[in-house]
């Protein structure tokens, strides 16, 4: 009897050891079959991330450029931002710790990354910071800064030389090809079960400042040669869906199906910069096919984008996946999935439309941290339908880890995150951003126009904040869920029948695993105003202005009704 009872006991035990297992690594608490990788996937007419079978939202941080290079400088820093309400970790790996000496591979920090990153509950989205970071080239280990003739670097106007590899030359793509090939193939082999590393960023900020284009004299002889054919077919069988820029560029040399690059894009900076892109398009496409042939995960490029003080391809890195020449690096860089924009001036929601534009589907690696941070977080993910958010020098960024404007807004989109992405497949979500100078925002969702605006004081409407934000989802017929902070709204019908909207219910909550936690019935002055009923007999008379009074920002239910 002993003997037969021994399987069964240690059928027990390790049964019992798997749930404890399973408790302790949520990535796979629900099921031991494998999964498949992180990838991107269509649903409905948002372009999703799926990890571990399952859409996810990236609420991100990225680390400064050095910060990762150290396990043991990391060690606090993990801790720290493990209480944010983050999910995702940005962290540059570099050429020249990875591969010090030509064809000796080092990936001791990858394992570190990994290792750390699991025991805080983080996924891991690695920045390849190769040939290119900020348009130079300080992170190309020093093997290939050294032999310049080998790797040469381009040279921009009175022949000057600038510490910027070209990506004109070839053996310069296949010893970049050849060392992030290697790092996926260990990635993959360390982490295809586990799927801790999430995406994939493949150089940083790429394209070359001081001047429009190289002015090397291999450059000078490809620019005055025909533009490639792959190209040139790319153009005129997208002919009619071009961005305006590009199609502008071309027309003004009409059209042509061929020539050198002058004679189809005419003699200016603009000529020169499709040039550069193209090359670094062509140079990233060929880095990134090597390693996704190793494991195919997510990868995106971002853009160090046009300031307001630039006046021509140069002043910005001339080349780089500026939204003016996203055509060409569709042309030139199929095998990116995404092309991003770095976000730090005050436009965001401009810039953010731009960077969305012929079904590009945004994520947002760098960015502010601060309560703007917040207010981006919410109208990317909520108007755009954003895979993800990520500020710059998370590290630095979060003074409060508690109630800081950042850690408050992750909370939030934290708790709604199954409904959010449930909600941007069906198309069932906005975003709003306002501040001083956008104040107001009309919002048309679930058969309803939404007059959102910046909170006005009640003893003193002059008083606002100076930023508002909040995303809402149509959860059914006449229900809205609606997370903000700093914001006022009122409903108007936009659909036939009673013409009057008046409030059925608030409440207040949060979502814990995911199920509704109802708290206040919110009703009178703690969250209404009357509106102003000859102002608002100008426009279509309806019930209540509901507000977002709180210091944080807030989750609400609210369902409404129709009167006559």
């Amino acid at each position: 009897m002993k003997l037969r009872r021994f399987p069964l006991l240690v059928a027990v035990a390790l049964a019992f050891c798997a749930t404890l297992f399973a408790a302790a690594n949520p990535y796979h608490a629900e099921t031991n079959a494998p999964q498949p990788i992180p990838h991107l996937e269509k649903r409905g007419n948002s372009t999703q991330l799926i990890v571990d079978g399952k859409p996810f939202l990236v609420l991100g941080g990225e680390l400064h450029n050095s910060s990762s290079t150290s396990m043991a400088y990391m060690q606090p820093i993990w801790k720290r931002l493990s209480t944010i309400h983050m999910n995702t970790v940005l962290a540059a790996v570099s050429w020249e710790l990875i591969e010090p000496e030509e064809g000796k591979f080092d990936f001791s920090l990858v394992d570190g990354l990994i290792r750390d990153a699991r025991k805080n509950n983080m996924r891991l989205s690695l920045l390849w910071f190769g040939s290119w970071k900020n348009g130079l080239s300080h992170y190309a280990p020093a093997w290939v800064k050294k032999d310049y003739k080998r790797f040469p670097r381009m040279r921009i106007a009175g022949n000057k030389s600038v510490e910027a590899l070209t990506p004109l030359n070839e053996e310069t793509m296949r010893a970049d090809a050849k060392a992030f090939a290697a790092l996926m193939k260990y990635v993959k082999g360390v982490d295809e079960n586990e799927r801790t590393v999430i995406m994939v960023q493949v150089q940083n900020e790429v394209g070359l400042l001081g001047d429009s284009r190289d002015r090397s004299e291999t450059a000078e002889k490809l620019f005055s040669q025909e533009v490639p054919a792959k190209l040139m077919d790319h153009l005129q069988k997208h002919k009619a869906a071009l961005l305006p820029e590009l199609s502008t560029l071309w027309a003004a040399n009409g059209y042509r199906a061929n020539g050198s690059w002058q004679q189809v894009f005419g003699n200016s900076a603009a000529s020169d910069e499709a040039f550069m892109a193209w090359h670094y398009a062509s140079f990233i496409n060929k880095v990134t096919e090597m390693g996704k042939a190793q494991y195919a995960l997510p990868m995106f490029v971002n853009a160090w984008i046009v300031q307001p003080e630039d006046l021509k391809p140069g002043d910005y890195p001339s080349g780089g996946p500026q939204a003016h020449v996203h055509d060409i690096w569709r042309a030139g860089a199929p095998a990116i999935d995404l092309l991003c924009p770095d976000i730090y001036l005050p436009n965001f929601n401009e810039i953010t439309a731009m960077y969305t534009r012929s079904g590009n589907a945004l994520f947002i690696p760098e960015s502010k941290g601060d309560a703007q941070g917040a207010a981006n977080a919410f109208y990317a993910i909520g108007q755009h339908k954003a895979i993800g958010y990520s500020p710059f020098g998370i590290e630095n960024r979060v003074e409060d880890p508690v109630n800081g404007p950042l850690p408050q807004a992750y909370k939030i989109l934290e708790q709604l995150a199954p409904q959010i992405l449930a909600a941007q497949a069906k198309d069932g979500i906005a975003g709003v951003w306002l501040n001083g100078k956008k104040n107001r925002q009309k919002v048309e969702l679930g058969g309803y126009t939404l007059d959102v605006k910046l909170l006005q004081n009640r003893k003193s409407p002059d008083i606002v904040p100076e930023t508002g934000y909040g995303l809402i989802i149509s959860a059914s017929s006449d229900e809205f869920i609606i997370a903000g902070k700093g914001i006022q709204f009122n409903f108007f019908s936009a659909q036939p029948g009673a013409a009057y909207v008046g409030i059925a219910s608030i409440d207040e909550g949060v979502y814990t695993d995911g199920k509704w936690i109802p708290g206040r019935r919110l009703n009178g002055d703690d969250i209404m105003i009357n509106y102003n009923i000859a102002e608002e007999a100008a426009v279509q008379k309806t019930g209540s202005v509901v507000r977002f009074p709180g210091d944080n920002p807030q989750i609400f239910h609210v369902k409404l009704y129709r009167f006559e």
